[in-house]
């Protein structure tokens, strides 16, 4: 397992969310969608306000987040996601965010939240 795994960090302005051992990592950015698996070349890359990461851990579970921006570093043994701000997937309620993107006004920085919270709720999901 040790070829395919890699270390990943997940932290935000107010604190380290997850760190841990991972064998697949994707991140919305600015670029667009990118998957990680070891051995990756190394970049860094902006991640959008309103995208979503989700992990694939080496214990077979998948995590997700919501981000709203940061950043994302890439080298061949470790990924460390710097977000901006971050909340899991697993304590949002998809009903209540659909409701939310629906309230929220086009280009608003409450359409982007929600989006991204959708998105990883979707990645939880395996969608």
């Amino acid at each position: 397992m040790a070829d395919t795994a890699f270390q990943v960090e997940v932290v935000s302005v107010e604190e380290r969310l997850w760190s841990g051992e991972a064998t697949f990592v994707i991140a919305q950015t600015t670029e667009g969608e990118l998957g990680v698996l070891a051995h990756h070349e190394p970049l860094f890359g902006q991640l959008t306000t309103g995208g979503a990461v989700a992990i694939d851990t080496v214990g077979g579970e998948r995590l997700a987040a919501a981000i709203r921006g940061g950043f994302l570093s890439v080298t061949g043994e470790k990924v460390t996601v710097l977000a901006d701000g971050a909340e899991w997937a697993s304590t949002l309620e998809e009903a209540e965010v659909r409701r939310a993107l629906e309230a929220a006004a086009d280009g608003s920085d409450e359409q982007a939240t929600a989006q991204g919270q959708l998105r990883a709720i979707e990645f939880l999901a395996g969608k």
